[in-house]
């Protein structure tokens, strides 16, 4: 990317849906528009170029090859949505000449005096300039006025008098648009207000066809009934998910599938466990069963998980993941002994936010942690002051919300860390010094850290030293792609870029050994290094033999998942091709396409002369390696076992079954980008509370405090976070055998204290 290139944020105020797939930089004078999907630049042709390039739509732009489906049907119907208001403007447009053509002058428009109803909502412009009697006040050549004094031939002035009429009336109209908008948004507001729903049900995907449907149907469109949605309707949808369930389960004998397990407490104090199922294709809710009676026995567990495995199909399943509590470990250990072909896994996720919660605690870090929140404490309960933080961001917040609680603390940071300048400027500028807010100690504090060139030196060293860790926790948090093939990179990368930064021996081992002591348990996981070992990406950029600890896990996995003793033998010999590059695993097009293609795609493409290790590699990259990412929200999971009627049970069951999977379906190649939220919403709580709570305000700042004249934040701010391909990142070149030897020996060095 050019280096004179500047990012600029992406505002609210844009709305066309296209701008929430896109950067946007300047380059001098000129702007410049980048795809967040193949990294695109568009030097010219603005928003409606992009919209081409991600709809596919042959025009003016190349068409995106990485863009998700649901995001290029969604610029299809968009651009089909420009199309109509295309004509209708031509219409409107040949109306006026057809006006014009008339030859009369519209004297009354010349005036601005038109007298329009204040109670207009829409309407067509071609029935408000429809020409009438009362309007053809004038000829051009000849024509007779209303005086009844005859003209002289020649120019008239009625041209300059349509001029200001159709500005005037493009005016009129855009304010009747505006009117109905609101009429709109009061409306769907209300409702949300009124039933208590979460208001971010607006980010739903089957939000906008909701709405789209209704307005199709015009005035004829009758609302469904309580007794329709609970009736006909909920059965509808549930054969309608059934259907897409079904689809999923016809993939699971090619590509396998991981059953995950997921615990959550309710309100009342239940424990529920919900039992999900994964594959490439993407994930599906199968049941929820309440687990508070059993929730700490192994033996009633390790029931449990095998009547899961056996309803799935055990020939399907290649790994059981579930939290890390040591009921969990027993059970699972011995649900593996039981089905020789599968793997018990600790979720990954939970494995690093154990990482960064423990790195939290040493001292140094832990006062950097707390200055930050000194600083966002106080900017984020005053109004005055966070709307002049977001004035000089360009609207962005200084606090991100991470995955989880301890990822939150180091993607702030690192937040932090982007715009320093911008943070520094406002609180040397005079209007922050004219500020009474800048007087207050939180204030003093603010100005003080901001200006300290050590505190910054610390947020950048911790920022160095997490932002693998936090990259590797989207990454297999994330739904673009399964996460197996990239595990074992991602926790080499952490570990290179900690012995980069603090070099000696005593320093970065502090680190190793935190990783060490939380990866334990995956290091008994032959998956990842196998997923390793077949993703050609990282595979044939290891300069020299491959470690042998990595080949050797690569063995456990065929002699686990392949039961067939000499289909085994046949995978041995296959892997002398692949590692030797022979065939068409040589050819220049596979070799390119080790970096651009996903790994699946890779063997499907390129391992024709391997089948069996073809087969073997696509079960393996095609798993996940955690739970975070499918949590039910806003789901009434309980309510089935409140109820003590055993049809409503039922009803419930199936509608939970069908929220579950409408809630999963909609993961499936959605931007990864989350929705922009306020971090002081309620909804963010959970991550973002130690970073935005409130700090010793006295009764006159809460008198001063007013939520409705708080700016709201910046539709877009990709360019401050992560950049969208996370995998990108993760680079090629393993060469550190002491990080190899150290993923090996993780036991012998475990941590002992950490603060």
């Amino acid at each position: 990317m050019d280096s004179n290139l500047e990012p600029v944020p992406i505002t609210s105020q844009k709305h066309d849906p296209a701008w929430k797939h896109c950067q946007m930089f300047k380059n001098g004078e000129r702007v410049q528009l980048k795809c967040v999907y193949c990294n695109k630049f568009f030097k010219g042709g603005g928003i409606h170029r992009i919209k081409e390039h991600l709809a596919g739509q042959k025009g003016n732009a190349s068409t995106c090859l990485r863009v998700p489906p649901d995001v290029r049907l969604m610029m299809q119907q968009s651009l089909d949505g420009v199309v109509v208001k295309k004509r209708k403007k031509q219409k409107i447009a040949e109306e006026i000449s057809n006006l014009n053509q008339v030859g009369n002058e519209i004297e009354v428009f010349g005036n601005d005096q038109i007298e329009v109803n204040n109670g207009m909502d829409l309407i067509e412009l071609s029935n408000v300039i429809e020409p009438g009697p009362s309007l053809l006040v004038g000829r051009e050549e000849g024509g007779i006025s209303k005086s009844g004094e005859r003209r002289k031939k020649g120019r008239s002035k009625g041209s300059a008098a349509n001029i200001n009429a159709i500005v005037t009336m493009n005016n009129r109209m855009a304010l009747g648009s505006k009117r109905v908008n609101d009429h709109v948004h009061m409306a769907i507001g209300r409702f949300l207000y009124d039933i208590g729903a979460p208001l971010d049900a607006v980010n739903s995907v089957y939000f906008q066809p909701m709405v789209d449907a209704i307005a199709s149907g015009g005035s004829e469109v009758e609302m469904p009934s309580y007794h329709d949605l609970r009736g006909q309707i909920l059965k509808n949808t549930v054969e309608e998910v059934k259907t897409d369930v079904d689809k999923h389960m016809a993939t699971w004998a090619r590509t396998g599938c991981s059953v995950l397990v997921d615990q959550w407490n309710t309100l009342m104090g239940r424990t529920l466990l919900s039992f999900l199922v994964y594959s490439s294709e993407g994930v599906v809710f199968l049941k929820s069963v309440d687990a508070s009676d059993f929730i700490n026995s192994s033996d009633a567990l390790y029931e449990l998980l095998k009547q899961v495995v056996l309803e799935v199909g055990a020939r399907h399943v290649l790994q059981v993941i579930t939290n890390m509590e040591e009921q969990y470990i027993v059970a699972g250990r011995r649900l593996s002994d039981s089905f020789p072909t599968l793997y018990w896994a600790p979720c990954a996720a939970h494995c690093l936010d154990l990482i960064l919660k423990d790195f939290a605690k040493i001292g140094w870090i832990n006062t950097v942690i707390e200055q930050a929140r000194s600083i966002t404490r106080f900017v984020y309960n005053y109004s005055v002051v966070l709307n002049m933080v977001r004035k000089y961001t360009a609207g962005n917040d200084i606090v991100e919300p991470g995955l989880t609680r301890f990822a939150t603390n180091f993607a702030t940071l690192k937040r932090m860390v982007d715009l320093k300048h911008t943070l520094q400027a406002m609180v040397t500028s005079q209007e922050w010094m004219d500020c009474p807010y800048a007087k207050k100690p939180g204030g003093l504090e603010m100005l003080d850290l901001l200006s300290n060139q050590s505190f910054w030196s610390n947020c950048v060293l911790i920022t160095d030293l997490t932002n693998p860790l936090l990259r590797l926790l989207r990454i297999v948090s994330g739904n673009k792609r399964p996460a197996m093939g990239y595990v074992y990179a991602g926790i080499y990368r952490a570990k290179e870029a900690i012995k980069k930064e603090l070099v000696k021996r005593n320093d970065y081992m502090v680190y190793w050994n935190i990783i060490d002591h939380w990866w334990e348990q995956q290091n008994n996981l032959p998956l990842h290094a196998a997923g390793f070992f077949l993703n050609p990406k990282f595979f044939y950029s290891i300069e020299g033999d491959v470690h042998n600890e990595i080949l050797s896990q690569m063995f456990d996995c065929i002699e686990k998942l392949v039961p067939d003793v000499s289909v085994q033998d046949k995978i041995t010999k296959e892997i002398n091709s692949y590692k030797n590059a022979a065939g068409d695993f040589g050819r220049k097009m596979a070799v390119r396409a080790r970096d651009t293609l996903l790994p699946v795609e890779w063997w499907s493409t390129y391992g024709g002369s391997c089948p069996n290790l073809v087969r073997l590699a696509i079960r393996i990259l095609s798993q996940t390696s955690s739970l975070i990412g499918y949590k039910q929200n806003h789901i009434l999971v309980e309510q089935i076992y409140d109820t003590k009627n055993c049809l409503e049970r039922q009803r419930l069951s199936d509608l939970i079954f069908a929220q579950y999977n409408l809630r999963l379906k909609q993961m499936v190649g959605k931007n990864e980008e989350q929705d922009t939220i306020d971090p002081i919403s309620f909804d963010s709580v959970s991550a973002l509370e130690d970073w935005v709570r409130e700090k010793d305000m006295s009764s006159e700042d809460y008198e001063n405090t007013d939520w409705m004249a708080l700016d709201p934040p910046a539709a877009n701010t990709r360019f401050l976070g992560h950049s969208y391909d996370e995998v990108e990142e993760l680079s090629v070149g393993f060469e550190d055998h002491d990080i190899f030897n150290r993923m090996k020996d993780s036991e012998e060095n475990n941590v002992e204290d950490n603060q």
